[in-house]
């Protein structure tokens, strides 16, 4: 961890060091903001006492953080316009970094005050698309280009989607157990329990499937917005300390052929499709292979720098070996040949599978460039583990006692967690990231409204209202706050 400061000056350890902090308070923000979702149901059906559930959801989600991948991270990073990816190293690409982490902790933070269950995912998304949008706006750049917008959908998507199915899915699983389980303790409030028979927590097995899906929620909570801090400190340790993390200099001289031949080959893929791609991969306008020093991802610089990328790596043993102004153009030269084939393998033209064969490739040509070392992302699972312990019982009381007009039974419990886990687990698999407070929060309306206990309309509102306004907002916060932050450097 200490090669952080390896041949950095005062100034710049101090600018690392903030912009580190920045990366863990709003994962540690994140923590107590959105598990309180995963520990709500399992606190209120008596299922487990509330320190217990809390400290074992820090838990799961530190293990959810460690065990969960990179895909995530690196959709989230993917947002970001190119340009200012490739540029992070910059005074601008900096100030982008600081205002998108300002904008997701302020608003994280505030909501988190009030106790409105919004969107951390929403959140950083918003804050991400502010920064693209100014950016664009900034430097004349038509919107289309400035952010990825066909990223952007997917994801919007899946945050649209995800509550829809949570809020079905958790209503109909209560219904088959009311048609099936309808004679059992199972549909109790812990109160209509403790009436019943003098006990408040549920019967065994409803216990038993009420924590084990708390802590299946815990774990997908940490595998999927765990990667969200795993990518922002990617980019920040990228920004300020490129000499050490522009490429990952683990890479074996194995895996650094792989991505040479991934380059090599889509090169032959280009010229095969030619007539296709004249509009993405066009000639050189002049003969060899010569980049200038910033060169934009343009169809005419494709093959050029499929062909540097090629020189570069020919019998490398090590990133290492490489000058840090060469692993910076190397890590230039993969970004922009990578941003050519998302565009290219998005054709409607293209056969299904040519996209699958040029989806492969560009998995072998990011590995030195999509990864993150093992203590940075030890780093972000204790941020978001500790962050779990503290600030839960806001949001755990408006989940628990404000979504539903009565008390949450032992059956709506369980088929809400059930739900979340599964939703999020499954978006954390392929690589999309979802929202825990949407997904959990409409799972526990879905039961309200089939269990006919009706919903508190007031704060169905105030989450409607969050859920409605929190892009806009962070959108023009970080927007604003980039565009401010410009105008000083």
């Amino acid at each position: 961890m200490f090669e952080l400061f390896h041949d950095l000056s005062l100034g710049a350890s101090a600018s690392l060091l903030l912009a580190l902090f920045f990366v863990l308070a709003y994962e540690f923000i994140n923590g107590f903001h959105d598990t309180a979702n995963a520990v709500a149901t399992v606190i209120y059906t008596k299922a487990m006492p509330a320190n217990l559930a809390v400290v074992a959801s820090g838990i799961f989600n530190f293990f959810g953080v460690m065990l969960g991948g990179l895909g995530v991270a690196y959709a989230i990073v993917h947002l970001l316009p190119v340009e200012l990816i490739l540029n992070v190293g910059s005074g601008h690409g900096l100030v982008m970094v600081f205002a998108l982490l300002a904008s997701a902790i302020l608003w994280n933070f505030g909501t988190w005050y009030v106790g409105l269950p919004a969107s951390s995912s929403h959140t950083l998304i918003g804050s991400i698309l502010g920064v693209g949008i100014a950016h664009s706006l900034m430097n004349g750049i038509p919107l289309n280009q400035g952010i990825n917008t066909g990223k952007a959908i997917d994801i919007m998507l899946s945050l649209l989607i995800s509550p829809t199915v949570g809020f079905l899915v958790a209503g109909g699983m209560l219904l088959v157990l009311r048609r099936y389980a309808s004679n059992t303790r199972l549909h109790f409030t812990p109160e209509e329990r403790k009436n019943f028979d003098g006990k408040k927590r549920p019967p065994f097995w409803t216990r038993f499937t009420l924590i084990a899906s708390a802590m299946g929620v815990s774990f997908a909570h940490g595998s999927n917005d765990g990667q969200k801090g795993i990518g922002l400190l990617m980019l920040v340790l990228i920004g300020l300390a490129p000499t050490q993390f522009v490429l990952d200099l683990t890479n074996t001289p194995y895996q650094i052929e792989r991505t040479r031949a991934a380059a090599v080959q889509m090169g032959e893929f280009y010229e095969r499709h030619a007539a296709l791609l004249n509009e993405h991969v066009k000639p050189p306008r002049k003969a060899g292979i010569v980049l200038p020093e910033a060169f934009a991802c343009e169809a005419e610089t494709t093959l050029p720098a499929i062909a540097l990328l090629q020189q570069r790596l020919d019998g490398l043993k090590g990133y290492a070996d490489l000058h840090v102004d060469d692993r910076r153009q190397v890590r230039r030269l993969i970004l922009c040949l990578d941003n050519t084939a998302k565009k290219v393998a998005a054709l409607p033209g293209l056969p299904s599978t040519d996209k699958a064969d040029l989806n492969k490739l560009r998995k072998d040509l990011v590995v030195p460039t999509e990864y993150a070392p093992q203590w940075a992302i030890v780093l972000i699972a204790l941020a978001l583990g500790l962050g779990t312990m503290v600030g839960w019982k806001r949001i755990v009381l408006t989940v628990g006692e404000k979504i539903g007009k009565t008390g949450m039974t032992y059956a709506q419990g369980a088929s809400a967690q059930i739900t979340a886990s599964l939703a999020i687990g499954i978006a954390s698999f392929t690589g999309m990231p979802v929202s825990t407070t949407h997904v959990l929060s409409s799972a526990v309306a879905g039961t309200m409204v089939a269990n006919r206990s009706g919903l508190q309309g007031s704060t169905v509102r105030s989450i409607l209202l969050a859920w409605v306004f929190t892009l806009p907002a962070t959108i023009l916060l970080s927007g604003g706050l980039f565009w401010l932050a410009t105008k000083f450097i």
